[in-house]
């Protein structure tokens, strides 16, 4: 009898787990999303290279991927993944560099898939992939020199508005243009010395924040 009811029990037990394993059948009709597809990421969290690495994050799927006309990943799919590592800001201007890692997305009917994304379309990427800051004293440098132009652009409008186009205009114009060069000057001078001392900024990305990246593996995602 009770061999009898052990029996029952493990057949049981091996028809539950059939039932459980079907919706992971290796044989589930999928559809691909190709390598080289290119996402649009949306954090829904701010993150810091001042919190060190290993936190964990959330993004979401701003279009939708589609397979032979169906939407097969919508828009608002979960994309969840962590800091790998951060590398600490340093002297001379060095900023730090976050390493973010791309763990998986949660499709419509709940299955976590795993994803292989890389970062793309940025201006401060390092040559790994990072995110930075700045990469060093002379990106420092093109920060400020771009900054001089600035402070002497506005000073120049300053001249135009002052003399609101009128005559006037042909001595506050000048005026300002000379008081925006050695403002700048100043500024650019200044700021030159000060990045030899000190170190380069944290990263921070706010939520909202929207990251482009692109499909390094393809990735066979189950269809109903």
């Amino acid at each position: 009898m009770k061999i009898k009811l052990l029996a029952i029990l493990v057949g049981l037990f091996i028809a539950a787990q059939s039932v459980i394993a079907a919706p992971f059948n290796a044989n589930a009709k999928t559809k691909r999303i190709p390598a080289g597809t290119k996402f649009k990421l949306e954090l829904l969290s701010p993150l810091s290279t001042a919190e060190g690495g290993g936190r964990d994050f959330s993004a979401i799927l701003l279009t939708d991927q589609t397979a032979d006309s169906d939407v097969i990943l919508p828009s608002g799919s979960l994309v969840r993944g962590s800091i790998k590592s951060v590398t600490p800001s340093k002297r001379l201007s060095r900023g730090a560099v976050m390493y973010l890692d791309f763990d998986h997305v949660v499709t419509p009917n709940g299955r976590q898939l795993p994803l292989s994304l890389s970062i793309i379309g940025r201006n401060d990427m390092t040559y790994d992939g990072g995110i930075t800051t700045t990469k060093g004293y002379g990106d420092a440098l093109k920060q400020n020199w771009t900054n001089t132009k600035e402070i002497t652009s506005n000073c120049v409008d300053w001249g135009n508005d002052v003399a609101n186009d009128g005559p006037v205009k042909y001595l506050t114009v000048p005026a300002g243009a000379i008081g925006g060069a050695i403002g700048g000057g100043a500024y650019y001078v200044y700021n030159a010395v000060a990045d030899l001392i000190k170190k380069g900024e944290d990263v921070n990305l706010k939520t909202g924040e929207v990251i482009e990246v692109i499909l390094s593996e393809p990735v066979d995602v189950p269809v109903i």
